[in-house]
Parts: C-alpha cells; sequence; structure tokens
C-alpha cells in the first residue's frame, strides 16, 4: 500500500543539518557584514575610508564633532546593553528554577503511570506489540524538556544580544540615509531569525537521532518522548514573553506620561529618567520575549506532527524520511528565507522612505511564492504517493498532494493575516487614520475607536484559520493541521527578520535623540521606526495563527493519547471545563495588564520625583539617575511573571488530576476559542493607537497636519491612547498565544498520567 519515498533516507539524514549549518553560517556573515560599521571614531584614519565611509558621506552635525557623536552612541548602546543582559541574567535565575522544580514534576508524574517499573509494556496504539517501559517515557520525556528550555532561552539571549549590538550602529549609518540604516537593521533582524530557526531544527533532528539509540524501532515511545522539547521551549517563553512585556510596558508608559504628556519633552529625550528602561524594554520584550515564542511555536508544531506521525503509516512502517517530512519542510524553509532575504539587502535597494514598508512586505510576498514550491517539491520527493494518517482510532488513506495542500493552506492563511493585520494596523490605510481623527474631540472618542477597529479585525483572521482548519482536517486528519501550523511558521526566518528589525529600529531612534543628533538623522529613524511598528504587528498575527493551529494540533494528539474516542459538548464533565478553559485568558490578561498598570505607577511616581527634585533636570545640566528606574522595571517584572506562569502551567496539571481528561479536553478547546480572539484584538487595538500617534506626529499628509503639531491636543489624546494599548500589544497580547499552545502540549505530555490516574474527584464521589 505504501510505497517508498523518492528521496532515500540516508540523503535526509545529511540534508537536514546541512541545511541548519547553512542558516548558522549566513546568519554569522550577516553579523560580520554589520559589525563593518565601527562604533569608535579614529581619529587618524577618519578621511581614508577606513572606518567603512568617507567624510564626505556625512552631513555635518549642526557644529558637533563627529568623535563626540559616535562617543555618545557608543555609551548609550553600552548603557542598553548592560541593562537587558543584567535583567536577563536575573529573570534566567528565576526561571532556572522553575524548569528543574518542573523537571522533576515530570519525570515523578510520568515514570509513577506504570509504578515506575522498568519492564516492557504493551503499546498505546498497537496492543500486539510491545514498547519500552514508562520510566523511559518519564525519562526522555525529562531530558527534552529541558533541551527545549534551553535552546529557548538561548535563542531569546542571542537576539537580544544582536539587537543591542546594531542600534547604534543603525544610528550612525542613518546620517549616510535611510537605505544604509535600513540595511543594518534589517540584516541584524535576519541574524536573529536564521539564528533561531537553524538552532530549532538542529536540536530537535539532534535530539531524535539520540534518543533513536535507545528506544530502536519503538517509534511511538520515540516521538512521544520528543513532545517534552515543545513544552521546555515553550514555558520559557511564557516567563520571557510576559516578564519582557511588564519591563517594556512599565518603562514606556512611565516615559510617555511623565515626559511627553506632563513635561512636553519628546520621545526618547535624555531628560526623562525612564529613557534607558524603555530602550531596554524594547530589546528584552519584544526582541528575547518574541524570539523564544516563535521558536516554541515551531518546536511545538513540529513535535504536534511527528507525534502524529508515528502512530499513522509513516511510524508502523519506519519510515524515516516521510517521517521526518516536518523537518524537511522546516529545512526548505531555511533556504527559501535566505534567497528571500537578499532581495532586501542585495538585490534591491531601498533609497527613499517611502519604500521601506513596500520592501518588508515583499518579504513576506516573496518567501510565501517560493515556499509554496518548496514544498510541493519537498511534498514530492519526501512522501510516498500514498499513505495512511491516524484519525482517532482509524487510519486514514492520504495522498501526497493531500499534505502538500495541508501545508500551502496554513503558509497562505498566514501570509493573508499577516497582510489584515497590517491593513489594521499601518498608518497609511483608513481605519487607523480614522482612529487618529478621531482624537479631534478628545482621549475618549480615541478609545472607543480603538476597541472597535481590534474586535473589527479578529473577523478575517478567523475566518483564514478556520478555512484552514478544514481544509487540512478534511485531507489529512489531525496531522493536516499540524503540517498547516508548520507551513505557517516555515518562513520563520524572514518572518523574525522583519519582526527584530522594528525593536532595533526604535532603539536607533532613542539613541539619536540621546545622543543629539540632527533633526534630519531622527526624521530617518522614525521612517524606519512607523515601518517597524507594522512588521511588529504582522509578527504578532504570525504568531497568534500558528499558535491556534498548533494547538489544535496538539489537542488532536492529546485526545488521542488520552484514549477519548469523542469529545462531547453536551456531557456536563466537557461543559464545565469548556466554560472555564474561556474563562482562562481573561483571567490571565487581567494579571497581566494589572501588573503593567501596577509597575508603571512606581515608574510614574519615580519619573516625577526626579524631574521634581533633582535641579537642571528640565534644563539638561544634570543627568538623571536612569538606574533607579531600570531596578524599578526588573524588579516589577521578575515578581509579576510569577502568578501568571503559575496560572497557565498549573491549570492542566490540576483539571487533569481532579476532574480527569473530558473536562481537561473541555478546558483547552475553551481556551483556544476565547484565547485567539483576544489576542487579535488587543495587538492590533494596541498596534493602531500607536501608529495613529506617529501619524500625527509625522505629519506627512495634510489631514495629519491639521490634527496638529506634537503637543497639541489632538496629540495629547493620541498618546493617551497609544499608552492604554501598550499593555494590550506588548503584555497581554503576545503572551495569550503562549497560554493556549503551552496548555495543549502540557496536557499532551502529562496525557499517559491523566489517562491512568486522573479524575480523582469523580472516581471519589
Amino acid at each position: 500500500m505504501a510505497g517508498t519515498t523518492l528521496l532515500p533516507d540516508l540523503v535526509t539524514q545529511i540534508a537536514i543539518p546541512i541545511c541548519a549549518v547553512v542558516g548558522i553560517v549566513f546568519a554569522l556573515v550577516q553579523w560580520v557584514l554589520v559589525s563593518k560599521v565601527k562604533l569608535t571614531a579614529d581619529k587618524s584614519h577618519s578621511g581614508d575610508g577606513k572606518n567603512g565611509f568617507t567624510e564626505a558621506l556625512i552631513e555635518e552635525e549642526d557644529g558637533v564633532s563627529e568623535h563626540s557623536i559616535v562617543q555618545k552612541c557608543a555609551e548609550i548602546q553600552a548603557a542598553i546593553s548592560e541593562g537587558a543582559t543584567s535583567f536577563l541574567f536575573t529573570e534566567y535565575q528565576y526561571v532556572g528554577v522553575f524548569m528543574v522544580a518542573f523537571a522533576v514534576l515530570i519525570f515523578v508524574f510520568l515514570g509513577s503511570v506504570e509504578g515506575f517499573s522498568t519492564k516492557p509494556q504493551t503499546c498505546t496504539y498497537d496492543v500486539t506489540r510491545m514498547c519500552k517501559p514508562a520510566l523511559a517515557t518519564a525519562v526522555f520525556s525529562t531530558l527534552a524538556f529541558v533541551l527545549g528550555a534551553i535552546t529557548s532561552v538561548v535563542s531569546g539571549f542571542l537576539g537580544m544580544k544582536i539587537a543591542t549590538y546594531a542600534n547604534a550602529r543603525t544610528t550612525l549609518e542613518a546620517r549616510k540615509g535611510v537605505g544604509q540604516a535600513f540595511i543594518v537593521a534589517f540584516r541584524s533582524g535576519a541574524v536573529m531569525g536564521f539564528l533561531l530557526a537553524a538552532n530549532g531544527l538542529l536540536v530537535l533532528y539532534i535530539t531524535i537521532n539520540l534518543f533513536k539509540l535507545y528506544y530502536g524501532d519503538d517509534w511511538e515511545g520515540l516521538f512521544e518522548a520528543i513532545t517534552g522539547y515543545g513544552l521546555g521551549g515553550s514555558s520559557m517563553a511564557l516567563f520571557g514573553r510576559v516578564a519582557g512585556g511588564i519591563y517594556t510596558k512599565a518603562a514606556d508608559v512611565g516615559a510617555d506620561l511623565v515626559g511627553k504628556v506632563e513635561r512636553n519633552i519628546p520621545e526618547d529625550d535624555p531628560r526623562n529618567p525612564a529613557v534607558i528602561a524603555d530602550n531596554v524594554g524594547d530589546n528584552v520584550g519584544d526582541i528575547a520575549g518574541m524570539g523564544s515564542d516563535l521558536f516554541g511555536s515551531y518546536a511545538e508544531s513540529s513535535c504536534a506532527a511527528l507525534v502524529v506521525a508515528s502512530i499513522s503509516s509513516f511510524g508502523i512502517n519506519h519510515e524515516f524520511t516521510a517521517m521526518l517530512y516536518p523537518l524537511l519542510v522546516s529545512s526548505v524553509g531555511i533556504l527559501v528565507c535566505l534567497i528571500t532575504t537578499l532581495f532586501a539587502t542585495d538585490f534591491f535597494e531601498v533609497k527613499t522612505v517611502k519604500e521601506i514598508e513596500p520592501a518588508l512586505k515583499k518579504q513576506l510576498i516573496i518567501s510565501t511564492v517560493l515556499m509554496t514550491l518548496g514544498i510541493a517539491l519537498v511534498s514530492w520527493v519526501g512522501l510516498p504517493s500514498s499513505f495512511t494518517i491516524f484519525n482517532f482510532g482509524t487510519q486514514k488513506d492520504v495522498k501526497s498532494w493531500q499534505l502538500f495542500l495541508c501545508v500551502a493552506v496554513g503558509l497562505w492563511a498566514g501570509l493573508i493575516i499577516g497582510f489584515v493585520t497590517e491593513y489594521y494596523t499601518s498608518n497609511a490605510y483608513s481605519p487607523v487614520q480614522d482612529v487618529a481623527d478621531s482624537c479631534r474631540t478628545g482621549a475618549a472618542t480615541n478609545v472607543i475607536f480603538g476597541l472597535a477597529l481590534g474586535y473589527k479585525s479578529v473577523i478575517i483572521p478567523i475566518f483564514a484559520i478556520a478555512v484552514s482548519i478544514f481544509v487540512s482536517f478534511s485531507f489529512a486528519a489531525m496531522y493536516g493541521i499540524a503540517v498547516a501550523a508548520l507551513g505557517m511558521l516555515s518562513t520563520i526566518a524572514t518572518g523574525l527578520a522583519i519582526d527584530a528589525y522594528g525593536p532595533i529600529s526604535d532603539n536607533a531612534g532613542g539613541i539619536a535623540e540621546m545622543a543629539g543628533m540632527s533633526h534630519k538623522v531622527r526624521e530617518r529613524t522614525d521612517a524606519l521606526d512607523a515601518a517597524g511598528n507594522t512588521t511588529a504587528a504582522i509578527g504578532k498575527g504570525f504568531a497568534i495563527g500558528s499558535a491556534a493551529l498548533v494547538s489544535l494540533a496538539l489537542f488532536g494528539a492529546f485526545v488521542s493519547r488520552a484514549g477519548i474516542s469523542t469529545v462531547d459538548v453536551l456531557t456536563p464533565k466537557v461543559f464545565i471545563g469548556l466554560i472555564v478553559g474561556a474563562m482562562l485568558p481573561y483571567w490571565f490578561s487581567a494579571m497581566t495588564m494589572k501588573s503593567v498598570g501596577t509597575a508603571a505607577l512606581k515608574m510614574v511616581e519615580e519619573v516625577r520625583r526626579q524631574f521634581n527634585t533633582i535641579p537642571g533636570l528640565m534644563e539638561g545640566t544634570t543627568k538623571p539617575d536612569y538606574a533607579t528606574c531600570v531596578k524599578i522595571s526588573t524588579d516589577a517584572s521578575i515578581k509579576e511573571m510569577i502568578p501568571p506562569g503559575c496560572l497557565v502551567m498549573l491549570t492542566p496539571l490540576i483539571v487533569g488530576t481532579f476532574f480527569g481528561v473530558e473536562t481537561l479536553s473541555g478546558v483547552l478547546a475553551g481556551s483556544l476559542v476565547s484565547g485567539v480572539q483576544i489576542a487579535i484584538s488587543a495587538s492590533n487595538t494596541g498596534g493602531a493607537w500607536d501608529n495613529a500617534k506617529k501619524y500625527i506626529e509625522a505629519g506627512a499628509s495634510e489631514h495629519a497636519r491639521t490634527l496638529g503639531p506634537k503637543g497639541s491636543d489632538a496629540h495629547k489624546a493620541a498618546v493617551i491612547g497609544d499608552t492604554v494599548g501598550d499593555p494590550l500589544k506588548d503584555t497581554s497580547g503576545p503572551s495569550l498565544n503562549i497560554l493556549i499552545k503551552l496548555m495543549a502540549v502540557e496536557s499532551l505530555v502529562f496525557a499517559p498520567f491523566f489517562a491512568t490516574h486522573g479524575g480523582l474527584l469523580f472516581k471519589i464521589f
């Protein structure tokens, strides 16, 4: 029945790691190119181009010497980098303790399934065969969890290092023109994107091969243990996202409210005590948090696909190449993104401000089109012409072209979600311009318009997700949904490059303002930043869309593993789970929003105190105390990340242990359905308010100029909207997609325990 694949197993074994290594090498090449911009003003050689530029190219900075500007940029960059590094180290110490504790928990729970016996057990799906003992699953799941957690932490940390390395270099390049600055910012983003995609793939591939040495032919047990990798990746991402989000927004809200609204000083003014904390926040929240988050999605969608494949004909007949189809898709994705990146940095040059956003949008389109061809190729050589896929107890016949369509539908749904998000959050289109216009009558109307925009922006993405679920499930059951999620994430390297570009440009603008560079430079960095804001919203759209598909695939794997034949909404056990699960995203959002509010309150008080008590601060003759503000953000975010984290991590354990697998399946379905909606609307509302403010500030069109210069009433109303939207778009919204995925993958990892010992309360009563 099942044919062989065109691609021999040996080629697969060589191709996957080679693609990963190519990705890493490409990232390092980009890094070297970025590092050619020097952060030292070497007087002796300044005229002969040894600094990577000739003096003639640089506009005379209003009487400020070249040397002092470069030196200032280097100082500010060092301060930001130091703040970000020390925060991440503090965060990782706490998260490390959690990681060890949770690893012990996984081992104890899964080991106790068969009472820690070392005897082989009958396989879950094929009763005629014997599989490795439950204790082995416990040991290897724990190992995979630790590996996933470490990879996730490293991904986030590397991203932050690259971003803080590139921010001042982008500022310095902006003196030559917007094109050069764009290339530095984009290349640095690419470094992060490729390192993360390649590392995730390589570590997963090596883990599978090492585990195989023990498991041998027991692929069902092998890939069940691999799910720990996804759990590790996402649990670290949750803490990184929440802590980073609270950090960045506490500083941002504090800096904006006192600086812009009360004191009427520009954004990123060096007199503002919270300005360094604000710039550090961009790196720990948007870069380190986003890096871990997308790595988690990637790890989980791979794990979900592998688990289902291991109990389908691929796993039963031990077809290695077909089994690793998800990894082949990711490998081709790295090569496709590599070609796509060259379009932005080498083939076409950005020369004017108007070309920035189209250049970034082209990245998405080019990568999607090329990836469609890539998937077609992989599906042709990497899959048998027909095979069977496990579908809740039966095997479903599937053709290779149907699986190609599943991946492609996910890929294109991602593009649609990206463009819809852009339409609702970019100030080039009417929705954001309407929000900006509503600022005429004050902050209240601005808030009303912004909320309405967010709710409305959910419609098309949900239809896109619904269509991809229907198509992929009809063709290839739960495996289809898992590979659709993988399709959406297959161009992760480009997606992350575009995403990381935003905070890097934002920082570059901040550095230009703090170093006292000319108005022209600041205008250019602002243009880069406005495009970055929109692309960051697109990145969040991708993350949320893929999270919905990933968690559904994990949900399917969980239901199969827990031995539930159908999830019946009409049974009270399931329905109570459903309604409680739908409530969880609200509870979680309440926690994160309140945390930002509490931390921002302290920050506002501290900034006010400094303005009122430090003589000469407003005149710019004395320096503010940046360190205290950095400390407020750090302490608040570390303390406040623990309750939301515990809510997400403990819910599946408590529900599964006391109420059993049916109720837990209800909770997972409920949280998926409500979480996706809140996440999309929160992210888009916040992004729209931010860009409405930028629209008024830039004053690029006749309409924008009527709304006033910076400091007008309409502008102040826009700043308030932006401040309200900050925790929505950078804390609650992006963390929710991790909540959805994390609860699903955790339930899957603990499924053997819940199926055997779960539902204590219903057993007693």
